[in-house]
């Protein structure tokens, strides 16, 4: 019962005006940001950070927190929505989790029928949207009250855990991978030290002492990157648009669809909540399972309702998942969730098994905006189908100067220091080189993210057995976690070694 009243309090804070302004701008937005084609959800929530410090200056601190993280979750899901357009119109995936919808969808928009396979799309992530968040309300409160009798060791096995996760399924190397992890740990390493007041790696310069700010980097390596490398690599447009006909489905569309959204919400939400899993993996699995149970699977590639249907419920079912961990553990599983729990902690909110008791406003008015939301992106894509797929034409003259002044007026609006307008450009020109020679940046965020908390908890472990590393190995479920980061390594590198291809995630 107390579940359900802490829901209806949420509903209360996301139904108040200006957080449903939030919820339909993030949602807006986040189509927006899926159907452009390089603007990945991961550069589109990094880059929207100080807009909402910006939006929400006049709130109390609780209410700031809970306008900010309501838009930025709205820019997350909406994107894995917005994906799907371009996947469908043009065969090049708006992001990495839909790739799997382009196999099908491109094929349906050469026969007519463009219109029906965006609107599946429509339903099937609303579908998962109300999936996920009957996952959200059952489980949350009780993986916070497991949560909350963890120690300092399961707490540093179990952020090990989330590091190794995300970084044996990042990239194509993963030996790439986990040397993005270690510069990541190494950067938070920067600044004065919490425990002795020693200043580390600051070279006597003053504002390094607080440290590297998460929000620059984030909005360096992710939005300025892609900002270079479309400025340098000049990419152009892959193919011309299908036209867009009749929206409506037909009611043989929705027979054919029904069963294979209801099954890739469910196994998306699931996916979801592994750390380092993602939505990539979700649209994936979802599709392989529809082709294995399906009566005739040589339809699967020649313009299959199923093959859109399937990895695009799994996709919005997994960004739900996602964000258990994130909320309940303290954990984030993705870039994006990384970039998610960066911006709570900049509104010093912490996330972990407290959130739920300590901030319940934002924790629940985040669960409730997820069901507005997504009642909003179907009413927002059926009808504005058309208009979305105009989208995917705005030339790159006059994206890529909106992209840059919100970036630079956005980064000092919140730090007021030229350093971290320096530091903004250099981050940029390093996210740049770091794509092109096949570094994924989500193991650096997230490193830099959980980087400190790992530390902490490390040493409050180690000062509890006066420095006796046993103590990692003597307590259950730490030993527990340990055992599958260790798994999470070797079980893709046991698999490339055999020369199979990993499905790997970048983003989510």
């Amino acid at each position: 019962m107390d579940t359900i009243q802490f829901l209806m309090n949420g509903f209360a804070e996301a139904l108040q005006w200006h957080n449903l302004v939030f919820a339909f701008v993030g949602v807006l937005i986040g189509t927006a940001v899926g159907v452009l084609p390089g603007i990945g959800p991961m550069s589109g929530v990094a880059l929207l950070i100080p807009v909402t410090a910006s939006l929400t200056a006049g709130q109390d601190p609780e209410s700031a927190a809970a306008s900010a993280i309501i838009l930025l979750a709205g820019v997350y899901y909406g994107a894995m929505y917005g994906g799907s357009t371009t996947s469908i119109l043009l065969n090049t995936p708006g992001e990495s989790s839909s790739v799997v919808t382009a196999l099908d969808g491109y094929q349906l928009a050469r026969q007519g029928r463009a219109g029906s396979a965006l609107a599946i799309a429509a339903i099937g992530s609303f579908v998962a949207g109300i999936v996920a968040l009957v996952g959200l309300v059952a489980l949350a409160q009780p993986l916070s009250a497991v949560a909350l009798s963890f120690g300092p060791a399961e707490y540093f096995s179990l952020m090990l855990l989330g590091l190794c996760a995300v970084s044996g399924l990042a990239g194509k190397s993963m030996t790439k991978a986990l040397l993005m992890t270690v510069l990541g740990l190494l950067l938070a390493t920067i600044g004065i030290d919490n425990v002795s007041g020693v200043a580390r790696f600051t070279y006597d310069i003053p504002v390094l002492y607080s440290g590297l700010e998460f929000l620059t980097v984030a909005v360096g390596l992710f939005a300025l990157g892609e900002v270079f490398k479309t400025i340098l690599e000049r990419e152009k447009g892959g193919g011309t648009i299908a036209k867009v006909g009749r929206i409506l489905p037909t009611r043989q569309d929705i027979r054919d669809s029904g069963g294979p959204i209801l099954r890739g919400s469910i196994l998306g939400f699931f996916i979801g909540i592994l750390p380092g899993a993602g939505a990539t993996l979700a649209s994936f699995f979802s599709y392989i399972l529809e082709k294995k149970i399906s009566k005739h699977p040589k339809k699967f590639g020649q313009g299959a309702i199923e093959g859109v249907a399937a990895p695009e419920s799994a996709n919005n079912g997994a960004s739900g998942g996602a964000l258990i961990p994130l909320l309940t553990l303290g954990i984030p599983g993705s870039g994006t969730t990384a970039i998610l729990m960066g911006a709570l902690i900049m509104y010093n909110v912490q996330p972990g098994p407290l959130l739920f008791t300590d901030h319940p406003t934002i924790a629940w008015g985040l669960i409730a905006s997820m069901f507005i939301g997504n009642l909003m992106l179907l009413v927002l894509n059926m009808p504005l189908v058309k208009i979305f797929a105009k989208i995917i034409d705005t030339p790159a003259k006059y994206l890529l100067p909106i992209i840059i002044a919100i970036s630079i007026f956005g980064v000092y609006a919140v730090q007021f220091t030229t350093f971290d307008l320096v530091l903004l450009i250099g981050c940029g020109v390093v996210g740049y080189f770091l794509s092109k020679h096949d570094f994924p940046i989500a193991p650096l965020v997230l490193g830099l993210v959980l980087g400190p908390m790992i530390e902490t908890n490390l040493r409050r472990a180690l000062t509890i057995s006066n420095g006796d590393f046993m103590i990692f190995l003597q307590k259950p479920v730490s030993v527990l976690f340990l055992a599958i980061a260790m798994l999470w390594m070797v079980v893709p590198l046991l698999l490339k070694s055999r020369g199979k291809n990993v499905i790997v995630s970048e983003e989510a």
